[in-house]
């Protein structure tokens, strides 16, 4: 749903990203350091329940990592193994904040709560495993209610607000998550399985069907990136 404001998003960030491709800093480098930075705030101040200081670290390393698709516009550096690394490393940022989430409430008793994180945390793995999946396959799969920017700003907003003391709001968050999540899995299932059913003779083994199939969706993952997506889509060899 966010990825209308691709556009404007790029126009805002390409000028960020000349200034910080003068210092010398890869794309990759931004990519690793602000999944690394993710990683730290969730898995260290979530799991202590510092929910608002937990999402504000998160809140500026996923900004920080927002700009390596556009440095790697700028200076030319796009490949395909920085959009491989970026999918990887948004993986496991995600699975990050909600195993933090889901041991901090855990940790305070709310274990009903910490299920529906976990079941978050498994729902955007499918979320964006069948979208990759689905283009291995030669099938067009742009369809979802809740993709990845969606997910996080709900999680983050939520957690902020909890930590700063407003009730019942990341216990809505999460469920409201779990269902938006569940229903974006159907979305990508019903639309797949449309065109397969409308195209029967595509569908027997072939180039997109066999164990390496999973390698050729490559960053198919990024729809759910918005800029990172965008520049990666660009020419040029990033390195």
């Amino acid at each position: 749903m966010l990825n209308r404001i691709r556009p404007a998003l790029g126009r805002v960030l390409t000028p960020i990203g000349r200034t910080v491709a003068r210092t010398g800093v890869s794309p990759n480098a931004i990519t690793v350091i602000g999944t690394a930075g993710v990683a730290a705030g969730a898995l260290v101040l979530f799991p202590r329940g510092e929910f608002f200081w937990g999402t504000m670290v998160i809140t500026a390393f996923v900004l920080f990592d927002m700009l390596d698709g556009a440095v790697a516009r700028v200076t030319g550096k796009i490949s395909k193994f920085g959009a491989f690394l970026d999918s990887t490393m948004d993986r496991v940022a995600d699975a990050a904040i909600f195993s933090g989430l889901m041991i901090g409430l855990y940790r305070d008793g709310q274990h009903g709560l910490a299920g529906a994180a976990l079941y978050c945390l498994v729902a955007g793995v499918v979320v964006s495993y069948a979208k990759a999946r689905a283009e291995g396959l030669g099938y067009t799969c742009n369809v979802g209610i809740a993709e990845r920017a969606e997910r996080l700003i709900i999680a983050l907003v939520a957690a902020g607000l909890d930590g700063l003391g407003v009730p019942y709001v990341l216990a809505i968050a999460l469920w409201v998550l779990a269902a938006l999540s569940t229903v974006t899995v159907g979305q990508r299932f019903a639309t797949v399985y449309a065109q397969a059913k409308a195209a029967p003779a595509a569908d027997p083994a072939g180039p997109g069907s066999g164990p390496g199939a999973s390698a050729a969706s490559g960053g198919s993952e990024d729809e759910e990136n918005g800029e990172k997506a965008h520049a990666k889509a660009g020419p040029g060899p990033r390195r």
